[in-house]
């Protein structure tokens, strides 16, 4: 917990760093391919994600330590081959995996985040599940726990093998010769992301390519036919907690409704998308027919409301990075604590998506937020230790959450006042 929250501390800025420099690479070449709002929903995302990371808010089933002691034949001797195996054992674990994701109704619900973006570029990157809490497939790595590959092996190779996925979410490059053989590229990925029927459900790899050629699940990016992204089911929302649940929440309403008994058993596990015939006839959702011709969830935003977007998403960037550079500390005040912190920091997200899809429950999203910010200030007569490096915390912040529940309440009555055209 405490390590891969350093860990984060690192990669957080770099990412950022490399998210802005290809919004503003985007401007200069007349090639703009992230819109801002759509943006920041991503690193939101990507914020709710990795807290549930660090906070350890998932369920193992079946733990890798405990399938090295009872499965491992053999002990890999060599310590740079031991790295090597456990690498390509996890891309070999995450090709199954995210295979699975796309084809089981049930298991696109931990996987729609991601694809939800109707946009395609570094930031998407960051949108990652938090309703994937039980590890179900831990058994994909069994063939490293055959070679007797330790867990502490697979603990430091893990986040390395994750951050390696970022760097192919962008369309500023093209294809790259000889590697497009090897490794997962750029124009591999932009496949994986489209929703043209040509491209649907392809190149499942994560670092190398070679699994989908070997099991038959390769595409190539055809010059003629460009990737249009997001999902045939659009999430109409900027909010990634809303989205985490949406897919989920449909199959429970089609469990409900369908008057077929199988049915009700069995949507579940069918193919992504599956929902029964009875159902689809009285409670119809919206569907993109035509992949070309659609229009992209853009709700107008005005400037006031773009740069509150933006101190907000600061906010949250610095409220994170301060719980992963203290869990430690906060940890020896009361386990609980961060428990509470990590609450805050949803709720916070929340809120502010809520408010830039324009929906007057962002202030009541927010009056919850700050009630719970109030009393774990009272509480502590501190925010978690920060007054040890800044005295005036506790009025700074109190200052802070009012001029947030004010901002909020005067951006969502301007969006119910006026209601241009989107995209405007």
């Amino acid at each position: 917990m405490e390590m891969y929250g350093k860990i984060l501390l690192i990669a957080m800025p770099a990412f950022l760093a490399l998210v802005l420099f290809e919004k503003w690479y985007g401007w200069k070449v007349k090639k703009e391919t992230v819109r801002t709002m759509d943006m920041i929903s991503s690193l939101s995302s990507g914020v709710t994600n990795v807290v549930k990371d660090v906070l350890g808010l998932s369920l193992i089933i079946i733990s890798y330590p405990w399938m090295v002691d009872k499965l491992a034949v053999t002990e890999v001797q060599s310590a740079w081959l031991t790295y090597v195996v456990a690498f390509i054992a996890l891309d070999f674990a995450g090709y199954w995996t995210h295979r699975v994701q796309h084809v089981v109704n049930f298991f696109w619900n931990g996987h729609i985040v991601h694809h939800s973006s109707e946009d395609f570029n570094l930031a998407c990157a960051l949108r990652q599940s938090i309703s994937n809490v039980a590890r179900l497939f831990i058994i994909f790595l069994l063939p490293a726990a055959i070679l007797g590959v330790p867990g502490n092996v697979i603990a430091i190779v893990a986040p390395l093998h994750l951050f390696a996925q970022f760097w192919y979410h962008t369309q500023h490059i093209n294809k790259m010769g000889f590697l497009e053989k090897i490794i997962v590229t750029p124009s591999h990925h932009r496949v994986h992301h489209a929703i043209n029927p040509e491209y649907l459900d392809r190149n499942y790899g994560q670092i190398f390519i070679f699994w989908d050629k070997i099991f038959g699940s390769y595409q190539e990016e055809l010059p003629d036919v460009p990737p249009v992204y997001g999902i045939t089911r659009p999430v109409s929302t900027w909010n990634p907690v809303k989205i985490n649940f949406q897919h989920l929440w449909l199959m429970m309403q089609d469990a409900w409704h369908t008057k077929s008994w199988k049915d009700k058993f069995t949507l579940w596990f069918k193919p992504t998308g599956y929902r029964p015939a009875d159902v689809i006839e009285r409670y119809p959702v919206d569907k993109i027919e035509n992949v070309y011709n659609f229009t992209k969830y853009d709700p107008y935003a005005s400037r006031e409301k773009k740069a509150w977007a933006w101190i907000q998403l600061a906010m949250i960037l610095l409220f994170t990075s301060y719980l992963f550079a203290n869990i430690a500390a906060i940890n020896a005040i009361d386990s609980s604590l961060i428990f509470w912190y990590g609450g805050f920091l949803f709720i916070t997200v929340y809120s502010l998506t809520d408010l830039m899809d324009g929906n007057k429950s962002a202030v009541i999203a927010e009056l919850l937020r700050i009630c719970l910010a109030s009393w774990l200030l009272y509480s502590q007569g501190d925010w978690f230790g920060a007054s040890q490096y800044l005295p005036g915390i506790v009025y700074i912040l109190s200052g802070y959450f009012l001029l947030s529940l004010t901002a909020t309440i005067a951006l969502t009555l301007q969006s119910h006042r006026i209601r241009p055209l989107a995209g405007l």
